[in-house]
């Protein structure tokens, strides 16, 4: 069974990147530490800005990322104040490291789902994007984890780098004992947004629609079927379809370490963030910001899309697009 997840603003979804430092150098990364902040957060700015936003008045869960946040000495703590705020959910983003002992740390009752990034079915393709020996140890995470107690997720970044290997990871998904898939589409963002790959044009890394949807909504289907609830995003509408912006319905939050919080991944490499911490508040930025942005209406659907990556669109001809692009948040979820 297929569905689009709607938005809705019956929940909060904190991403909190509690660091931006890591031990990977992966050849995509979104992480622009100018932007974003250099810093790791201390325990005490950490679980203020927890209570920040679990104060907002509704479910609220939350998701601990970096960089690596695993690298955070007080991550254990950090999870422990997330669940004595009444977080829904406690997830950690991690490539597989565990560094600190977190395993060790922190309970399966507190830890709803450690999830792994896994970017290659087979560790050449995998260790290309993300570094020599990164499959062997991000695999055996997972293992750790799953013998830990733990759920597990697994996140594959899709690009033209790894597309074609995709196909076969349903084994391997049902191997590890994966309880939930995630497929993600590659954004021009971080690292990815620069000149400085092997590749000649970095927009080379992202695949085109039809690639798209020749290969992932069947993978999705058939990780489905082997009981693991996958997700993917749905990247494009046809032109009947409506677009909608997460970030006017729905309560989404990207923190970073320097206190900017955006409500859109794809502003995140620009001083466009709407809203900014301070005194352990959150508080609206100054215009012009995201969310003025929000507020245009234009053929080809997001209007991020269009500014920061509009060559993943096609014209029939000039102003009239063949697709829309759909909000990066939008999700195809799909169970058996």
């Amino acid at each position: 069974m297929r569905k689009t997840v709607s938005f809705t603003k019956n929940a909060t979804n904190v991403f909190f990147h509690i660091l931006t430092g890591c031990n990977l150098k992966c050849r995509y990364c979104y992480i622009n530490k100018a932007q974003q902040g250099a810093h790791a957060l201390d325990i005490t700015t950490i679980e203020a800005w927890l209570r920040a936003f679990a104060a907002q008045g509704r479910p609220a869960n939350v998701i601990f990322l970096g960089g690596e946040p695993t690298l955070h000495p007080d991550l254990a703590l950090a999870v422990k104040k997330a669940r004595e705020l009444g977080y829904s959910s406690i997830t950690i983003d991690t490539n597989g490291y565990l560094f600190n002992q977190i395993l060790s740390k922190v309970a399966p009752h507190e830890v709803d789902f450690f999830s792994f990034s896994l970017d290659g079915v087979t560790r050449e393709t995998n260790d290309r994007i993300r570094g020599d020996g990164c499959y062997d140890k991000c695999l055996a995470g997972i293992k750790q984890a799953d013998r830990s107690g733990f759920h597990t997720s697994l996140i594959y970044t899709v690009n033209r780098m790894n597309i074609h290997e995709l196909p076969q990871i349903v084994p391997l998904l049902s191997d590890l004992k994966i309880d939930r898939f995630f497929i993600q589409v590659i954004g021009l963002r971080g690292k990815c947004a620069k000149k400085n790959l092997a590749e000649k044009d970095p927009k080379n890394l992202q695949v085109s629609r039809a690639e798209w949807l020749a290969v992932i909504p069947d993978v999705a289907s058939r990780a489905a079927k082997q009981g693991i609830r996958t997700t993917y995003p749905k990247v494009y509408l046809d032109l009947d379809e409506t677009f909608e912006c997460a970030g006017l319905v729905a309560d989404n939050y990207f923190i970073f370490p320097n206190a900017r919080v955006y409500r859109c991944p794809l502003c995140e490499d620009f001083p466009l963030h709407s809203l900014i911490v301070e005194k352990n508040r959150l508080a609206a930025a100054n215009p012009i910001n995201e969310m003025d942005l929000f507020q245009l209406r234009i053929p080809e659907g997001c209007v991020m899309n269009k500014i920061v990556q509009p060559d993943n669109i096609i014209y029939t001809d000039p102003g009239n697009p063949e697709y829309k692009i759909a909000c990066c948040l939008l999700k195809e979820e799909v169970r058996a």
